[in-house]
């Protein structure tokens, strides 16, 4: 009995010996198993990067992916071209101002050579009007009508004239300076001096805002530039002027002319909505030039 005891023993110590190194590969170290990891990461890298790079056409160098000279290299470019940009951005911003004040100055400029040139035509155009006035009769419905004559008033009943006394005369006032205005821009319209009929009209209208002649002289305006081949400016002023005064002497010849601009433009169905409202809004009221112009103005526009 006691020698099966003693072989039984050193048997099982031999069997836990013999069972260690199977507990031992079961339960790896921290280290075995960054090795092996290690071992699997390489096996990984040769497979999909053979020359130890991302890519062969990358243009960068020759050296594994995420080197430190590589994150270098990108910062620095990185850093080059946030410079540039802002360089870029601010010659924009510089150049930006540098036009806006040229813009500026041009405005400026132009401003002044106008209320220039306006001066000198408005005095150039008075002196020819007071010459071609008296020569030339206005032949079209713009023009204004004549002065009045200078009345002679008879003496009273009651009281008998003295021997050599001068009638009295009552003469009427001065010509006034708005008719004048209009009148010289009518001069220069009926001449063909359109560009000089536009200005003279308009420096009229600007003087003389609340006189009955605005409504005459912005619708003159606009048939200058009707007539100087300048539909679309034409029916921007013919509009404005519509819309601006529509119980103005001239606001209904103002939306037939607008109509006369917009085919012009090729936009017939347009016309044709100036001349309806023509016919709605001063129906019988409207001078009767104008009734005898609209229906050939409704047939050549195809209005229903």
């Amino acid at each position: 009995m006691k020698s099966a005891l003693r072989l039984t023993v050193p048997a099982l110590a031999l069997l836990g010996f013999g069972l260690t190194p199977a507990i031992a590969q079961r339960n790896p170290t921290p280290e075995q198993r960054l090795d092996r990891l290690e071992r699997q990461v390489r096996q990984v890298q040769k497979q999909v990067f053979p020359k130890g790079q991302p890519a062969d056409t990358a243009l960068f160098s020759d050296e594994p992916a995420a080197t430190a000279t590589s994150v270098r290299t990108l910062d620095d470019r990185l850093n080059s071209l946030e410079r540039q940009l802002a360089d870029i951005l601010r010659q924009s911003e510089e150049n930006g101002h540098r036009v806006a004040q040229m813009e500026s100055d041009v405005a400026r400029m132009r401003a002044d050579s106008d209320q220039r040139l306006q001066a000198l035509e408005r005095a150039g155009a008075g002196a020819a009007a007071t010459t071609d006035t008296a020569e030339a009769e206005p032949t079209a419905s713009e023009a204004p009508p004549p002065a009045p004559k200078p009345k002679v008033e008879k003496a009273e009943a009651s009281g008998a004239t003295k021997p050599g006394a001068i009638p009295t005369i009552n003469v009427a006032p001065a010509s006034d300076p708005a008719e004048a205005a209009y009148d010289e821009g009518y001069q220069l319209w009926m001449a063909k001096k359109y560009d000089q009929a536009v200005t003279s009209l308009r420096a009229m209208a600007s003087s003389f805002p609340g006189h009955r002649r605005v409504s005459w002289a912005n619708n003159l305006a606009g048939r200058a530039l009707l007539d100087k081949g300048q539909p679309r400016a034409a029916a921007e002023a013919l509009l404005s002027n519509y819309r601006a005064n529509p119980k103005g002497e001239r606001a209904a010849d103002s939306l037939y002319y607008l109509g006369q601009s917009l085919m012009k433009l090729g936009q017939a169905g347009q016309a044709c909505k100036a001349y309806s409202e023509l016919e709605e809004v001063y129906g019988t009221s409207m001078r009767a030039e104008l009734k005898r112009l609209l229906p050939t103005a409704k047939s050549e526009a195809a209005c229903n």
